[in-house]
């Protein structure tokens, strides 16, 4: 597993280490190292092709769940993002290939492939225009993981994921909204916001999206690309509200000016995950919220 370290690789290393599988997790760091007790750890860098190579030599099936960038950050140096998140992934192909792996599951992005959505609730059958380079990256190679399919018969699937959220993210690096906002309102700071408040996510609990990584890597249908989302879509401000409603507390918001990056809606269509994966988001949004703070308040002040 690559990017086992982070939010949802912690989350999928629990859950199959728990279920019997041997799992080899590799990434830079360990966020909460005793939450992968039960895997075998590499430590590595995803742009080192040899230690790409190592880290999943003798694999039958390899999550690709790193992501070297954030939406905003990759449009600021858009041949960095390049470099970091399609090169490196491309010498993943190639080592997946030489190594024997049979599948390939990849975390691709459902809130920023499609761009502005034609469409809402978003089908994957929608057009593809990613307005960040963060999109534009994750749909390359999603392009290239049909290539080699095509070219060299290594078998994948591609996960549209949302915007996930739950135990054991930090947002530290600035991605995660749930998670940031919930940080600061235990924190008694402000809530920083971009843009007024209108702008609408689909939020998918994490839970929920490890069954469909662990449902992909051994799908057998047709379908090579799925939406793995909750189908609901909420305003920033309904978030805020919510996390008030349970904290029981005023949230003060500080406001800053809207950013081209950010899509006004985007919802996904969850209907073919549903039909061919088996697949269906089953935690309520108030359920994984309640999990989620009290989760956060365990780590308080201590990340």
């Amino acid at each position: 597993m690559l990017g086992a370290g982070g939010f949802i690789g912690t989350n999928l290393c629990r859950s199959l280490v728990m279920q019997g599988h041997t799992v080899r997790a590799f990434g830079r760091r360990q966020s909460f190292p005793e939450m992968l007790r039960g895997c075998d750890w590499i430590q590595g860098d995803f742009a080192d092709p040899a230690s790409l190579a190592n880290s999943i030599s003798s694999c039958d099936v390899v999550f690709h769940l790193v992501n070297a960038t954030t939406p905003a950050s990759a449009n600021v140096d858009k041949i960095a993002d390049l470099n970091a998140n399609v090169a490196s992934s491309l010498y993943l192909l190639d080592a997946c290939r030489e190594t024997g792996v049979n599948r390939i599951v990849f975390v691709s992005s459902g809130g920023t492939i499609y761009g502005i959505p034609d469409q809402v609730p978003t089908p994957e059958t929608a057009s593809t225009n990613p307005i960040t380079a963060y999109g534009i990256s994750k749909l390359a190679i999603e392009k290239y993981l049909g290539l080699y399919e095509y070219l060299h018969h290594l078998d994948y699937r591609v996960l549209r994921v949302a915007n996930p959220f739950g135990p054991y993210q930090t947002a530290l690096k600035n991605q995660g909204v749930i998670a940031a906002f919930v940080r600061r309102a235990l924190a008694g700071q402000p809530i920083e916001m971009w843009g007024d408040g209108s702008v609408i996510r689909d939020y998918i609990y994490i839970d929920d999206v490890v069954e469909a990584l662990i449902l992909a890597a051994t799908h057998q249908g047709p379908s090579r690309i799925f939406n793995i989302g909750s189908g609901e879509g909420r305003s920033l401000n309904n978030i805020v509200a919510s996390i008030a409603r349970l904290l029981e507390v005023d949230i003060p918001v500080e406001r800053r000016p809207a950013r081209p990056v950010d899509v006004p809606v985007s919802i996904l269509d969850t209907t073919l995950a549903l039909k061919d994966l088996a697949w269906q988001p089953n935690t309520q949004f108030e359920e994984g919220l309640r999990a989620t703070v009290a989760w956060m308040k365990t780590i308080q002040g201590n990340v």
